[in-house]
């Protein structure tokens, strides 16, 4: 037995599933990490992969870049939380206040179910409603008014997990994403709705870009109808570029919730809007929002060292070009074998869904073949390379994957689907 499984035995009598997030979990058993360096993880075993999950997104700039351990390291010898205002702290929200276009405003948290969780009820209490409207498929972390089970349709929610009472997700609606009749029909028929929280690229059922003009008319609709546009930007800030999908679209909603890369690989969520919303936030307002850990130096100063970094020299162009040329190899070696499916991307995040030809919502992700998935996944452990376990999670390029790492990729990824095709 080795290393890895030797830990699980002893981690599934101790944590639920032997894990701390459901996702991490794959059978026989998951991989122990011991190390993580630019664009390559070690596991206990001491085998060396290249890293395509990088944490589920945070990791923009590869495993313990430099730049950002010298900041953290700086510092983390001042003291590591205060439960008071520092530099730092006003620093990172300076810099998001600069760059993020609906940015008035700034309340940092801990996490972006932390970061979603606020928002919502900040959009309900400056409305003076309680209607949320989601997409089938959209994630917008573990709290209990936006753990609605996914459907196509919009429809009173009904929870999707056990623990959660009816009653806290009775107010929760969803659309399918790149329908902007349903979503136009609902908030003319409900005058309840305060809020539309969505990820302007979905991002928990693969990656599915909006199609051209789709975000503009969500804009417009919601503005319309009065409804507070929430753009849950957690894994696509600051990944998208220096002012994150908004900024890359060119649509402005009215709050914003983040987290992951402006943690710079530490615990990080943040939400920011218009002022006028914000200010609705405690101690200003009557929204009451707090957290210990909130606004922690030493996860401030990874930020803020990340997103220096990503916006300096040509580095956002540099990593797209480097995830191009990987996704255009896979969708050449998919056409090439005749193995079915499709690759949605959009800058240096992407998704292979086998079996559907075109993916534009969840219900076509859903149709994705888990066992074809689950073979390359396996193949792709086995030459070397690390992906999320799951079908519908993405894979992440960094700017610490090299030419000869995609060099690399793109020769595992052809190798799977010559051998899917025999």
């Amino acid at each position: 037995m080795d290393q890895s499984a030797k830990l699980y035995e002893e981690s599934r009598g101790l944590a639920p599933g032997g894990v701390s997030s459901p996702v991490r979990m794959f059978q026989p058993n998951p991989l122990f990490i011991a190390k993580g360096q630019g664009s390559r993880v070690t596991d206990v075993d001491g085998e060396e992969f290249i890293d395509l999950c990088m944490a589920y997104g945070p990791l923009i700039a590869g495993h313990a870049h430099p730049e950002v351990t010298a900041a953290v390291q700086e510092q983390i010898v001042k003291g590591t939380v205060y439960g008071a205002p520092s530099e730092p702290e006003l620093a990172l929200v300076r810099r998001i206040a600069s760059a993020v276009p609906s940015a008035d405003m700034v309340r940092l948290a801990n996490s972006g179910t932390e970061a979603t969780m606020h928002a919502i009820r900040t959009a309900r209490g400056y409305t003076g409603r309680f209607g949320v409207v989601k997409m089938n498929g959209g994630f917008h972390g573990a709290h209990d008014a936006v753990l609605v089970k996914a459907g196509s349709g919009s429809a009173e929610g009904v929870p999707s997990s056990k623990g959660v009472p009816s009653g806290a997700t009775q107010y929760t609606h969803t659309v399918e994403y790149n329908d902007i009749q349903a979503m136009s029909d609902l908030l003319e028929k409900d005058k309840d709705i305060a809020c539309v929280i969505m990820e302007p690229v979905l991002g928990n059922v693969g990656v599915i870009p909006p199609e051209e003009g789709y975000l503009e008319e969500v804009r417009k609709v919601t503005r319309e109808n009065d409804v507070v546009l929430i753009f849950d930007e957690v894994i696509t800030g600051f990944r998208l570029g220096p002012n994150c999908a908004q900024g890359r679209f060119g649509v402005t909603p009215d709050m914003t919730t983040m987290g992951k890369i402006i943690g710079g690989g530490y615990p990080a969520g943040a939400f920011a809007g218009r002022r006028d919303i914000m200010e609705m936030v405690a101690p200003q307002g009557p929204v009451y929002v707090a957290g210990t850990f909130a606004g922690n130096p030493v996860t401030a100063a990874a930020g803020l060292a990340t997103i220096d970094l990503m916006a300096r020299g040509d580095n956002y162009q540099t990593l797209e070009r480097r995830s191009d040329r990987l996704t255009s190899a896979i969708r050449d070696a998919m056409a090439d074998s005749g193995v079915p499916g499709c690759v949605n991307s959009i800058g240096s995040m992407f998704s292979i869904y086998f079996g559907p030809e075109q993916v534009r919502n969840a219900t076509d992700a859903e149709r994705t073949d888990r066992e074809v998935f689950g073979r390359m996944f396996r193949y792709m452990l086995k030459h070397g390379v690390y992906m999320a376990p799951s079908a519908l999670e993405d894979s992440f390029v960094s700017i610490a994957h090299t030419d000869e790492d995609i060099d690399t990729l793109c020769e595992a990824f052809s190798g799977f689907m010559r051998e899917e095709s025999r």
